[in-house]
């Protein structure tokens, strides 16, 4: 059935847009000779473009708040040398631990009195409007520094529309903690467990981190230093190398836009490598769980493979927010596109999930950031799908390309989301399981009837409608 001519020229417009932009970033990457990061040259899934992939580490993926706030809590309070961390938003009474009896001020604070205790913390939105406002920001890390030796610097330092997006933990440089959890409940209370139970008057929320022991440590140690002496002046001595901690071979992968600090001028695009490596290699299965999916670089690859499934057997599916924490679709009317290029070949999958107590269900907010492709690929940490993180604010993620790892992570998220043992063939498991759950799910949504899981698929939503807000808010905003 044809679209009307309004919707016609609304898509034509929203797509031209969006060329726009993307080019937009390729001459932008030209002119800092960081174009390898989007069209990378050579075989491999390494980017090119970051400190070279470590041997010998132990990386252990937390998921959700309930596994990886209390290890972080755990390993502040035991450190001996520092502690250092980044955060986008930090709140001196926000509770890691699973007593709600410790605010993280309270034991920073105590650990402060006998080794330093160094926070970077983004300055906040230089524009009202938008969340953290700065004056909101400085008095909480007035707040927290009152009365106590705990250092807390607020980084300024970027691109306008911007931010600080990382949320890392080292302690003593020997181990670190890489993900999506923030220690704040700012938007939504990270601390939630694996069974995502319904909460009144919360919403739920599914993240994850990663604990990493070994010489990849100092790879995350030297870009707080980096970060740290730029804002605050002290250069931070590093230890020379690191003993082997484990059998798992890693690389530390960032974004820094050029100009952001004045030792890194031509800025790092290295997640966007990986995930173009990763993607593009895909044979069987592409999976993303993501708090956005508004990269148009990332949804043409996935678009090219859709519509030429490399193998029969080949899946894509991607777990995401019902609606962004803006409100908008979080796709920017992108699962249309992919649903588009699915033609029907049911390779596709979209959905989200939500929290459950028998028959009440309420929102679950999607914050993970994890990309797997054929079990062989992970990738985890703080970059969003989103021409944010990919280009404009500073991020932090991990990558390894351990087949044991990855495989046993995505059974790991499966078993969560799916409520029950998801081992067998991919395909399979996908075909059998996850697309019959989500869509009942979905009717009984859709019908007002009580969920029975917490699955639910999300239907192909802006499959061309409102295609000009998508490609403009990401000009003005992410471009």
């Amino acid at each position: 059935m044809a679209l009307p001519i309004r919707d016609r020229v609304d898509a034509a417009v929203g797509d031209g847009l969006e060329r726009a932009m993307t080019h937009h970033h390729l001459r932008r990457l030209r002119r800092h000779d960081q174009l390898a990061a989007l069209a990378p040259a050579g075989e491999g899934l390494w980017a090119q473009t970051a400190v070279p992939p470590r041997d010998g580490n132990a990386l252990e993926v937390l998921i959700d708040g309930e596994n990886a706030l209390p290890a972080m809590a755990e390993a502040i309070r035991g450190a001996q040398r520092h502690v250092h961390i980044c955060s986008w938003n930090f709140q001196p009474d926000f509770d890691p631990g699973p007593r709600k009896s410790t605010p993280i001020r309270d034991l920073l604070a105590e650990v402060a009195e006998r080794i330093p205790v160094r926070l970077l913390v983004w300055a906040g939105a230089p524009v009202p409007v938008f969340k953290p406002r700065r004056g909101d920001v400085k008095a909480a890390r007035d707040a927290l520094v009152r009365g106590t030796k705990i250092q807390c610097e607020l980084d300024a330092h970027g691109r306008l529309m911007h931010c600080h997006h990382e949320k890392i933990v080292i302690v003593d440089d020997e181990v670190a903690f890489v993900g999506g959890i923030d220690l704040t409940a700012l938007a939504g209370d990270r601390y939630d467990s694996n069974q995502h139970p319904h909460k009144e008057d919360e919403i739920g929320w599914h993240d994850a981190s990663s604990r990493l022991r070994g010489p990849i440590v100092r790879d995350v140690a030297a870009h707080f230093a980096l970060r740290w002496e730029a804002v605050h002046g002290e250069a931070l001595e590093l230890p020379e190398r690191l003993a082997p901690a484990g059998d798992t071979t890693a690389q530390f992968v960032r974004t820094v836009p050029e100009g952001a600090y004045d030792v890194l001028p031509r800025g790092e695009f290295s997640i966007l490598e990986s995930y173009v490596r990763a993607l593009r290699s895909a044979r069987t299965l592409i999976y993303l769980e993501n708090q956005f999916l508004w990269s148009p670089e990332i949804v043409h690859i996935l678009e090219g493979k859709l519509r030429n499934p490399p193998t029969d057997d080949f899946r894509v599916v991607v777990l995401l927010p019902h609606k962004a924490n803006n409100g908008q679709d979080d796709t920017r009317g992108m699962l249309g596109r992919l649903v588009a290029a699915d033609e029907d070949r049911r390779n596709f999958l979209a959905a989200t999930i939500m929290s459950r107590t028998g028959e009440r269900s309420g929102p679950l907010y999607v914050h993970a950031k994890i990309g797997i492709v054929d079990d062989a690929w992970l990738a985890i940490g703080s970059a969003n799908l989103n021409e944010h993180s990919l280009f404009n604010d500073s991020e932090a993620d991990v990558v390894t390309c351990d087949p044991a790892l990855a495989r046993a992570t995505r059974l790991k998220l499966w078993a969560e989301h799916l409520e029950g043992p998801a081992d067998g063939d991919p395909a399979t498991v996908i075909d059998e399981q996850w697309r019959p759950t989500a869509s009942e799910q979905l009717e009984r949504r859709r019908a007002g009837a009580p969920l029975t899981h917490h699955l639910v698929e999300l239907p192909g939503v802006s499959r061309r409608s409102r295609r000009l807000m998508g490609p403009l808010d990401a000009l003005v905003v992410d471009g």
